[in-house]
């Protein structure tokens, strides 16, 4: 064939100065960056979690330290110390003073709740709705699932480790936020930073908020708790809830899980409560039903009434990927994550054109290119 007559060269994978090369180029890096942030989430998922957990723990401590500047006004370091030691004074409490009571308490509780599930068990029998046996295989099944979900933490070595990373991220993040700010924001556009600066100041914002409203709703529930099962029941002519002391303990502590950490205080507050007697149980359960609901529809909705709005729903299906995902660390960091990426979302939105403005400008553009 002559040289005249071969067929018109195309563009190779080495033309970068061809547009269409570079266009494919720029696909192409897209999905590998996508696959390998895909890859990175799977194999360092546990180290993102422990950070995002120090950022959240760092939230509560900056919340604290802008709340007690309010009445204080000394510098933010000293306001920081001064939070920080409070926590860490209230923990040592829990610990040193009140914990003898609650370890015997809890060897109680533990032989409470396995007698009550052998009379379910037992009665499920009597009326046909499980198989003569099957009770073991049950509470193996049960047990296995909630192994399998807090198998990141699953031993009191890593949970104390992962506590210990969580603290240190938390108390170096909260001692200077604007650091760790402006060190992300160099890796952005300078065009971007704005942006950026508004949207991690209304994460800020929002989470402080968010927390604040856990806190209290936490210690409303515990203190209700303990109230009504060991002074109010007797009032009516009931017997003091054993316990009552430690289950006010634990759902405090649970309240920080919302849905999941209710259900699982009203299974261990009921089950107390008909080891007393009937009446007693049936206590239990309106106690339950009372704190739950006055916490949920008074507490909350009054202390964080600004903050983000997250659906019921949302919050529950979030809980049950993260702790799928990640264990129990995924299952307690579910609901500021997903608040942070509505909030985060919510300002694309706002700067982002909308539908009218897109569309009058495809239409100018395409109006440019057939008149070139």
């Amino acid at each position: 064939m002559a040289d005249d007559q071969r067929p018109p060269e195309s563009p190779g994978p080495a033309d970068l100065s061809s547009r269409s090369v570079r266009d494919e180029a720029r696909k192409a890096a897209v999905w590998l960056g996508m696959a390998l942030l895909i890859v990175g989430v799977i194999v360092l998922a546990q180290p993102i979690m422990l950070i995002i957990g120090g950022m959240v723990f760092a939230v509560i401590l900056d919340g604290g330290t802008r709340l007690l500047g309010r009445v204080l006004p000394i510098g933010r370091g000293w306001r920081l110390g001064i939070v920080t030691l409070a926590g860490f004074a209230f923990i040592g409490w829990v610990f040193w003073f009140a914990g003898s009571t609650f370890v015997a308490q809890f060897e109680a509780l533990r032989l409470v709740v396995s007698a009550q599930f052998d009379r379910v068990m037992v009665w499920a029998g009597e009326m046909g709705f499980i198989r003569e046996g099957s009770a073991a295989n049950i509470g193996e099944q049960v047990l296995g699932s909630v192994g399998r979900l807090t198998s990141a933490v699953s031993t009191a070595l890593g949970g104390v480790a992962s506590g210990l990373l969580i603290i240190v991220i938390g108390i170096f993040i909260a001692m200077e936020p604007r650091l760790y700010d402006r060190g992300v924001a160099w890796m952005l556009p300078v065009e971007k930073r704005s942006h950026f600066y508004e949207t991690s100041n209304k994460v800020g914002y929002t989470l402080r908020r968010l927390m604040a409203g856990r806190i209290v709703g936490m210690v409303a529930e515990g203190l209700f708790t303990y109230l009504m099962l060991a002074h109010v029941g007797p009032l009516f002519g009931l017997q003091p809830i054993p316990m009552a002391a430690l289950l006010g303990l634990l759902t405090g502590l649970l309240a920080f899980m919302p849905n999941i950490g209710a259900i699982i205080s009203g299974i261990l507050m009921v089950a107390v409560g008909f080891s007393a007697g009937t009446d007693e149980g049936l206590w239990a359960i309106f106690v339950y039903f009372f704190v739950q609901n006055f916490d949920g529809y008074v507490v909350i909705p009054y202390i964080a009434r600004k903050t983000v709005d997250l659906a019921p729903a949302l919050v529950l299906a979030a809980q049950l990927i993260f702790g799928a995902l990640f264990g129990l660390i995924g299952l307690l960091l579910a609901d500021p994550i997903v608040a942070t990426i509505k909030v985060a979302l919510e300002k694309i939105s706002e700067t982002s054109p909308k539908p009218e403005v897109r569309a009058a400008a495809r239409r100018s553009s395409a109006a440019a290119k057939k008149k070139s």
